[in-house]
């Protein structure tokens, strides 16, 4: 299921994007990476990836602003998104929602419950929820 599947990962940490890079890829993920807000909405243009984890605290445009747009563009509103977040406070997660996220995950992340969370939103049949091992809500937000 994951050969092939093309995941953009959107971080400001080079290191991070390192790590999920090499990762993803030992999984059998195609992976790109961007280091802000305008490089990944011109990625995900340009690339068209199956799915996008998004950090929410970037340079340039913010994760939020991102998602926004990304979710107003024709060609990109169908993307499954995920916000990647070192805070859990209820308003951060309520405006993710609210940008357009299908999921949020709490940083540190696990990176097998992320690869559960990728794999939830890439097979139509499973139902998304959040549920990173030290915080859970739950949201499926539809994309059309």
């Amino acid at each position: 299921m994951t050969m092939g599947r093309h995941i953009l990962i959107v971080d400001d940490y080079p290191d991070a994007l390192d790590i999920w890079v090499l990762y993803l890829g030992s999984l059998g993920y195609r992976v790109s990476t961007a280091g802000d807000g305008e490089a990944a909405l011109a990625h995900a243009v340009r690339l068209h990836p199956d799915l996008i984890v998004l950090d929410l605290e970037l340079p340039r445009l913010s994760g939020f602003e991102v998602a926004e747009r990304l979710r107003a563009h024709p060609e990109t509103k169908h993307i499954p998104l995920i916000a990647a977040t070192g805070y859990s406070h209820m308003k951060q997660i309520d405006r993710a929602r609210a940008a357009g996220f299908d999921q949020i995950v709490i940083k540190p992340c696990d990176p097998d419950r992320l690869v559960e969370e990728i794999e939830r939103l890439l097979d139509p049949t499973d139902e998304p929820f959040i549920q990173p091992s030290h915080f859970s809500v739950e949201h499926g937000h539809k994309n059309g």
